[in-house]
C-alpha cells in the first residue's frame, strides 16, 4: 500500500509554460479552487520573479485558504529572505545539481552549487521554513556526484526533504525504483517527485516513485508547465484511487472544472479527448459503443467507460452523430425525438429506413468534418420519412 500525500505546483511550475501568465487575482482564484478540491501543498509561486507574483503570494497566505503554502528560490539567501517576507510554510529551494548544467549552462565551478545550497538552506532553516531541496537534472546527473551532493547539503545544510527531479522528463520507469533506493541508502528523508512529460512518462514516473517511498508528488493541473509540462494531477491522482485503491483526499468531481478554469486563464487549450478533462472523452460516436449503451443502460454503464463522468465532475455521458455511427446511434436519437417506443418496442421508424438515415448522417459528417447537430439531424429525419 502506498503512502503519499499529493502536490500541485500550477502557480509556479505550470505557469512555467510558454506563454502563460497569471495575474495576481488568477492566482488567489486558481489557488482557492485547489484549496476547495482537498490539495495538500500549493506552490504559490517565486517572489524574486515580480512584484505581482510576491503580492499574488502574500494575498494567498493572508487567505489561509487550509493547504500549506510553498515558494520557490534559487539558493540564494535573498530568495530565501523574499519567501520568509511573504509568510509561507516553506519553500523549494532549487540548485543544479549535474555536472555537465552546472559548467555548461551556469558556467560555475562545481563547489560554488554546493556552497551556495548549505548557504541558502540553512538560512531557511534559521527561518523557521520546511525546506525542500530541489536538485534541478538530479536523473541526468552523474549519480555518484549527485549523491554527494544531496548529503553533503543533508549534513553540511539543511533539508526538511529532498525533490527527486527529472527536469528533462528522459528518466525510465524501470529506473525509478532502483534511483529512489540508491537515495534513501544515502539520507534518511522524505522524498518528492517533480517530473517533466517531455517523453509522455511523467504520471508514470511520479506512480512509480511513491510506490517506491516518495512521500509527495508535484504535479500541475492538466499537465501545464515548461516545454511539455508535469506529471498530471487528475492523471496521478485518479491512477492512485482507481488503480491503487489509494485515496489521498483530493475531491475529484472538482477536476474537470478546475481544468477549464486554469485553461480559460491561461489561454491554454488541449486535446479534446485527454484523460479524465478532455471536453469529448464522455460523448459516444462508434456506432458499436452506442449498441453498448443501448443494451447496458445506466446500471451497467461501466462497461462502456473506465469511471462515471460524475467522479471527475463531467456532465453524464452522450451518444452523439458523426461518420462513425450506426443504426442503434440513430435509434438512439430517434428515442430523444419521441420516434419509438421505450426500448424500441413501437418502431415508427422501419430498419431499410434506419439505415438510409445512417448513410445520410455519415454524409453529412463528411460535409461538416465533424458531427451533426440536433437541426441537422432533423432535416434528414424529415427528408427520410
Amino acid at each position: 500500500m502506498m503512502r503519499c500525500s499529493a502536490e500541485l505546483v500550477t502557480l509556479r511550475d505550470g505557469e512555467q509554460q510558454t506563454g502563460v501568465v497569471f495575474k495576481k487575482d488568477d492566482k488567489i482564484a486558481i489557488a482557492e479552487k485547489l484549496a476547495e478540491a482537498g490539495v495538500h501543498r500549493i506552490e504559490a509561486g517565486m517572489p524574486a520573479v515580480s512584484k505581482d507574483d510576491e503580492a499574488a503570494i502574500k494575498e494567498i497566505v493572508k487567505r489561509n485558504l487550509g493547504p500549506k503554502i510553498f515558494a520557490f528560490g534559487r539558493c540564494m539567501i535573498d530568495d530565501v529572505k523574499r519567501a520568509v517576507d511573504c509568510g509561507v510554510d516553506g519553500i523549494v529551494v532549487e540548485v543544479p545539481s549535474s555536472e555537465h548544467v552546472i559548467k555548461h549552462a551556469y558556467k560555475w565551478p562545481l563547489e560554488k552549487a554546493v556552497d551556495l545550497s548549505i548557504k541558502a538552506t540553512r538560512y531557511a532553516k534559521e527561518n523557521g521554513l520546511y525546506t525542500v531541496f530541489f536538485p534541478i537534472d538530479g536523473t541526468r546527473a552523474d549519480i555518484d556526484w549527485f549523491l554527494t551532493l544531496i548529503e553533503r547539503i543533508a549534513k553540511e545544510g539543511h533539508m526538511d526533504a529532498l525533490a527527486v527531479v527529472d527536469t528533462f522528463g528522459g528518466c525510465s520507469p524501470h529506473a525509478m525504483p532502483y534511483l529512489m533506493k540508491k537515495i534513501k541508502q544515502r539520507i534518511n528523508k522524505p522524498l518528492e517527485t517533480h517530473f517533466h512529460d517531455d517523453f509522455g512518462l511523467a504520471s508514470a514516473n511520479t506512480i512509480l516513485g511513491l510506490a517506491a517511498g516518495a512521500n509527495v508528488a508535484h504535479t500541475t493541473v492538466s499537465s501545464m508547465g515548461e516545454r511539455a509540462g508535469n506529471a498530471s494531477y487528475e492523471d496521478v491522482t485518479m491512477a492512485l484511487l482507481t488503480m491503487y485503491g489509494v485515496d489521498i483526499g483530493i475531491k475529484t468531481e472538482k477536476m474537470y472544472g478546475i481544468s477549464k478554469m486554469v485553461r480559460h486563464l491561461a489561454g491554454m487549450s488541449i486535446r479534446n479527448n485527454r484523460g479524465i478533462v478532455g471536453d469529448s472523452i464522455f460523448k459516444v460516436e462508434s456506432g458499436i459503443v452506442a449498441g453498448w449503451a443501448k443494451n447496458c443502460g445506466m446500471e451497467n454503464v461501466l462497461e462502456l467507460f473506465p469511471y462515471r463522468w460524475d467522479l471527475v465532475g463531467h456532465d453524464p455521458y452522450e451518444v452523439v452523430l458523426g461518420k462513425n455511427s450506426g443504426g442503434d446511434s440513430v435509434k438512439i436519437w430517434l428515442e430523444r425525438l419521441g420516434k419509438t417506443g421505450s426500448n424500441n418496442s413501437n418502431l415508427v421508424v422501419s430498419e431499410d429506413k434506419i439505415l438510409e438515415i445512417v448513410q445520410k448522417v455519415k454524409e453529412q459528417s463528411f460535409k461538416n468534418k465533424g458531427l451533426l447537430s440536433l437541426s441537422e439531424f432533423e432535416i434528414i429525419l424529415n427528408n427520410s420519412l
